[in-house]
Parts: C-alpha cells; structure tokens; sequence
C-alpha cells in the first residue's frame, strides 16, 4: 500500500550515480518528479521498468519532471546498470532500505524493494502512485496518464 496522495513526501539523501548525495528537498526544490522503487539491477522486470522510464524520459523531461529511481544495489552495480542500458537518469543507492520503508516499498522479512512509483508534485506532495510488482509498464503508463490529467 502507497503513501496516501496528497500527503507530503519523506525526505532524504541518498548517494547517486551522478557522484554526488542527493538530496530531494535541496536538489528538486520547488520541482516535480518522479521516483520508482524497484527490486534489483539487471534482473528481466526491473530492466523492463527502467527501459520504459528511459524511452519516456524526453517526455516528462519537457515538462520539467525528474526520474530517479531506487534500489538497494550499491553505487557501483547502479552505475554499471546505467551504462549496459543507458539510462538518461540517476539511480539512488539505499543500502540499508529506509527510504524504502519510508515510502512504504520494502517488502516485510524479506526486505526487498517492492516496485511503486510516486509522482512529487513541486511541493513535492504526492500526487500519484503506482503499487505493482509485476505490472513492469504499468507504471510508466499511469505516470504519463497522471501528468497528461
């Protein structure tokens, strides 16, 4: 279950494969985005999910929003990650998993990230969500339906 729309989203700071911390309220402030969970690097869903994100991304950078997604792979597998599929945009390591806990995406006992995708608002509340482990493009489709609404 997704943080609930309208609500405003957690906060954090995250190494990123840009080389450098990044930090939603400083490095989006007073910009939309969209952030997207998911499992592992390299394995068939999440390389769907991230191509799909990387086919769209000219689309949603012209308006202006972000992509940024999270795991809890290490910089270094990101970044190879990146390159093998290249990805227009940068991955968030969360070794530890909370942010994943604090967006609701981590799955219990086993601690994997689920796959749910979020679009900030520029006040960064939520404005929409998307929970499904296995619906790889569903969760770019509902994005472009959110934005597009």
């Amino acid at each position: 279950m997704a943080l609930a729309n309208q609500t405003t989203a957690p906060d954090f700071t995250l190494p990123s494969t840009s080389g450098k911390d990044f930090s939603l309220s400083n490095d989006m402030a007073g910009k939309p985005c969209i952030i997207y969970f998911y499992p592992k690097d390299f394995t068939r869903g999440c390389t769907k999910e991230a191509c799909s994100f990387r086919d769209t991304h000219e689309e949603f950078k012209g308006l202006d929003i972000e992509i940024f997604g999270i795991s809890k792979d290490s910089i270094q597998t990101h970044l190879k990650f990146k390159e093998e599929y290249q990805l227009p945009f940068d991955l968030l390591s969360d070794k530890k998993g909370d942010v994943c806990k604090k967006y609701k995406a981590l799955i219990p006992v086993i601690g994997i990230p689920k796959r749910i995708t979020y679009l900030l608002d520029k006040d960064h509340k939520i404005v929409a969500s998307f929970d499904n482990m296995f619906d790889f493009n569903g969760h770019i489709k509902e994005m472009i339906k959110q934005v597009k609404a």
